[in-house]
């Protein structure tokens, strides 16, 4: 009888918990969609408000997971990223600064909307892998710190 139930309440709470999820995963997505299309101050375009974020990401990131841990995490979010973008840059591990040269060149070499949904999609690949490691708390304290008030939802609701 106990486990009859358990049965009935786990399916409500798990139905709870993949709408947190959810619901979180979406707002976090149109956060890295934001931060993306909204240049700030003195970048003009996707590809160096592209590239801005990855330095403002890479400059919180590398002291909690050193910089071969960003590299590492990186590379295998253009892997991934290639899949549906394959003319994303391929390379190994190389310093910060001359990954973000090569990732600047490609999104150029596209038009904006293109280079937008690469963009994109590469950012979400990383911070979603990041979640999984570090946790989600902790990643949307780094993206607060890096990206400040971009980090807002304008809509009056935050990135839980």
């Amino acid at each position: 009888m106990l486990y009859s139930r358990l049965a009935v309440t786990f399916p409500q709470r798990d139905r709870k918990e993949q709408h947190t999820m959810v619901t979180s995963t979406t707002l976090r997505h149109q956060l890295i969609d934001r931060a993306v299309r909204q240049a700030p101050d003195g970048a003009a375009g996707v590809p160096a408000t592209s590239v801005l974020r990855w330095r403002q990401l890479a400059r919180q990131l590398c002291p909690v997971i050193g910089d071969a841990g960003f590299m590492a995490l990186y590379l295998r979010s253009l892997h991934v990223a290639r899949h549906q973008y394959d003319w994303l840059p391929r390379h190994e591990a190389l310093p910060a600064e001359a990954a973000f040269a090569q990732l600047d060149q490609a999104l150029q070499a596209h038009d904006a909307a293109s280079a937008g949904h690469a963009s994109t999609a590469l950012l979400r690949i990383f911070i979603d892998t990041l979640i999984l490691l570090i946790g989600e708390l902790l990643t949307t304290s780094i993206l607060r710190e890096a990206w400040g008030d971009d980090v807002e939802n304008h809509a009056g609701t935050e990135l839980p």
